[in-house]
């Protein structure tokens, strides 16, 4: 007797659809054959599911057992199809009947007691059944708050095998999870810093808010204990909150590496991802033979930040280049290519020297420009060119550190931010698509237009420092950005002159 049954595999961050096809027929000697290139985590599922069949009080089928796992021209690797496979044994083996299987689909993995435990890309599941057509999907409790998120399909939750086939079989009743967004932004959202923490460095509060306005990539030198990463750490606090459509395009990610805290419906909070300096490309990229995100892609729509720069492997660096310019990061395999989003704002932070102690007014730098200048080239130009704003984070002076008044807060920050946002909405008039960080050249000559004394500074800066066109039109984007949270319809000498000097690293005599 053959039973089908429809369920999903995860490829990159997407569900693919697969059909779990269960023949049973009298042979002399009893045996499971499974095909349909399926990996080794797929196939030791076999034995798990002939114990968790018997011990929900079942007959595992004493029968020729085939099972395909049909498209077969790609691999698959999750445990999730055990519970697709173990109904339809049932089923095939004549101990179920269901008029169901056409319309809900099923995911989960089992245990050998019968408990289905929580697979990861549920949320890229439910909303591939409802590309399908499918009224419903079943999938493990502790993944029903995240499937629910999927508005127009059922997510039917089961704790056990015995449930599933309940349902299935119309004898035990299940509701559908219900899901609010209200109630998912009341649980999400808030945080429990401030950037009124943060004593002193009025100046770097500065750049920051400029960064976060425009989302423009951000670099930040000082001396160790300067607060570059109490910086760096509270700038979610000031960026705009997700927007839905965000908050579901960053949760699937989540979703399909199982990032995803146990009853977590939608992020709410922007990712801040901070990878240790030993990361490998694979890490920061992502990789695999099937091709999973990584770092770059786990920080979309919110904030990757690499301390201690130069501490990264220049070639693992490198692959930074690409995705910072296309906000997105291809992968290639053999069983194919996945493209995962990676819309980000890098923050990064490094010391001015190997010493740390360079500018510092207490403590000596006995570095020389040339150790200065080989600690800088651990960086490479063409990614330096990419980083909007390089600013000095000087050390706290005592009278600041000591000081009881408190400096700019993060609720002040935050205004000037949505602010700036909500006039580069207005102009790109594409909500939320595009903001002066991510401008193309053509937005560029169109909105960045200088009077005849700002385009003679920035001529002079360009000759002096040496620019170029990428640096360029980084000035010109910063700029229109500074002007924006001004309120200023053009952009002025003095929005030039600021964004200019946010290219600390541009001027040939830093090192000196």
């Amino acid at each position: 007797m053959l039973a089908k049954l429809l369920t999903y595999s995860i490829f990159g961050i997407d569900a693919r659809p697969v059909e779990a096809e269960v023949d049973i027929s009298p042979a002399s000697m009893p045996k499971i054959i499974l095909v349909g290139l399926a990996e080794a985590a797929v196939k030791e599922s076999t034995h798990r599911i002939e114990r968790a069949l018997v011990n929900s009080g079942y007959t595992r089928p004493i029968d020729r057992i085939v099972i395909n796992l049909s498209p077969a021209d790609f691999p698959k690797e999750a445990p999730s199809f055990d519970l697709p496979i173990a109904l339809g044994m049932l089923a095939a083996s004549g101990q179920m009947e269901s008029s169901r299987f056409e319309d809900f689909a099923a995911v989960g993995e089992l245990s050998l007691d019968g408990v289905v435990r929580r697979v990861r890309g549920t949320l890229s599941m439910a909303l591939q059944a409802r590309s399908d057509g499918k009224k419903g999907i079943v999938v493990p409790v502790e993944n029903a708050r995240e499937a629910a998120v999927v508005d127009g399909i059922d997510v039917i939750p089961v704790g056990s095998l015995a449930e599933a086939v309940g349902f299935y079989t119309g004898v035990l009743p299940i509701d559908p999870v219900p899901f609010s967004w209200d109630d998912a932004v009341d649980e999400g959202r808030g945080y429990d810093y401030d950037y009124s923490d943060v004593k002193g460095q009025e100046m770097a509060k500065r750049a920051v808010t400029v960064a976060a306005a425009g989302r423009h990539h951000l670099l930040m030198i000082g001396s160790p204990g300067t607060g570059k990463t109490l910086l760096a750490r509270r700038l979610g606090t000031i960026l705009p909150p997700l927007s839905a459509e965000e908050s579901l395009e960053t949760t699937r990610i989540y979703s399909a590496v199982g990032r995803l805290e146990e009853g977590e419906s939608l992020l709410m909070q922007r990712p801040f991802r901070s990878p240790h300096h030993t990361i490998s490309q694979a890490g920061l990229v992502g990789g695999g033979s099937i091709p999973t995100p990584g770092e770059i892609s786990l920080a979309h729509h919110g904030i990757l930040f690499l301390d201690e720069l130069p501490e990264f492997n220049r070639n693992t660096l490198e692959v930074l280049r690409q995705p910072l310019e296309e906000s997105r990061v291809t992968i290639a395999r053999a069983v194919g290519s996945a493209t995962f989003p990676a819309s980000l704002m890098l923050v990064s932070a490094m010391n001015p020297c190997p010493c740390g102690f360079r500018g510092d007014p207490k403590r000596q730098c006995n570095c020389s420009p040339t150790q200065i200048e080989r600690y800088l080239s651990k960086i490479s130009g063409p990614l330096l060119d990419r980083i909007d704003i390089h600013i000095e984070v000087p050390p706290v002076p005592f009278r600041d550190l000591s000081s009881e008044v408190q400096g700019t807060n993060s609720e002040t920050m935050r205004k000037e931010v949505v602010t700036a946002r909500e006039r580069q909405q207005e102009r790109f008039g594409r909500e939320g698509s595009l903001v002066n960080g991510t401008m193309a050249p053509r937005d560029i000559r169109k909105h960045c237009k200088l009077n005849k004394e700002a385009e003679s500074l920035l001529k002079s800066a360009m000759e002096d420092m040496g620019l170029s066109a990428r640096a360029h039109d980084k000035i010109l984007r910063v700029s229109r950005t500074i002007a924006d949270l001004e309120d200023a319809e053009t952009i002025e000498f003095h929005h030039l002159t600021e964004a200019i000097n946010y290219r600390t690293l541009d001027r040939s005599n830093w090192v000196q």
